[in-house]
């Protein structure tokens, strides 16, 4: 029980701790710009570190990719539908619509990759005149740095309320363990009752066994005392009964 109210401690000082961390954390994620190879061309671009497993953080990039640029396109009728395309963690989207950064349509390159302490996900964003860069287009530096900033945020909280969801498993199966071993404990006072109770009735029984030999050892004496008696009084008829013949044989 020890070892379980242990658990519970800790995970609750887990939680308190993720939650601070959490708080501190998704208030400013850092975004940085860099320049990142991707299929033999260099492109400027946004990047940020996310602390969360890989594959999750690429299948919800993809996703939020969709979410925010997809949909119809005003333009020329070439001008195909917004699409993520995948390849090894890099992440496409032709002509992707996203208001809130640039009105001009965008092609969005980006590339997921795993990193020490989490995901890193980097993006680059080609308004078509030019990348969307912290000096030439701070404005829209600043829009997608947002973007890109809530995306590790809701991944982060994501993350937390996993943890949090595993730390509630925990006390369960703990609150269970308890209960189990409470249960054993109170089948075990049941059973040393049971077991005091049955002593009781053996001593009881020692008591009466020992009552019943003396009662038996006192009747061996008495019957050994009437078997003397029962032979003297056999001896005592016979020689009566000499006496009656011998007389008899007078007669004769």
């Amino acid at each position: 029980m020890k070892g379980n109210y242990t658990k519970i401690i800790a995970g609750l000082a887990l939680l308190i701790f993720l939650g601070v961390s959490a708080s501190a954390w998704a208030q400013s994620p850092q975004v940085e710009e860099i320049e990142v190879e991707v299929n033999g061309i260099t492109r400027k671009g946004q990047r940020i570190m996310v602390p969360s497993d890989s594959k999750a953080v690429e299948k919800a990039w993809a996703s939020y990719l969709k979410e925010k640029s997809g949909g119809a396109v005003k333009g020329p009728s070439l001008l195909p539908t917004p699409k993520a395309l995948a390849s090894k963690g890099i992440y496409t989207v032709e002509s992707g619509k996203m208001d809130t950064i640039s009105s001009k349509p965008l092609r969005i390159v980006s590339k997921v990759e795993a990193a020490q302490g989490g995901t890193m996900v980097w993006w680059s964003l080609d308004m078509g005149n030019a990348y969307v860069s912290k000096k030439e287009t701070a404005q829209e530096w600043a829009r997608a740095e947002a973007l890109l900033q809530q995306f590790a945020r809701s991944m982060y909280l994501q993350d937390i309320q996993q943890q949090v969801a595993d730390a509630e498993k925990v006390v369960v199966n703990s609150q269970l363990e308890e209960d189990r071993v409470v249960r054993q404990a109170n089948e075990i006072q049941t059973r040393i009752a049971k077991n005091h109770q049955r002593k009781l009735e053996l001593e009881a029984a020692l008591v009466a066994n020992a009552q019943e030999l003396e009662q038996l050892n006192k009747e061996v004496e008495t019957n050994l005392k009437q078997q003397e008696a029962a032979r003297l009084q056999v001896q005592n008829m016979r020689r009566a009964v000499e006496l009656v013949k011998a007389k008899a044989d007078k007669v004769k």
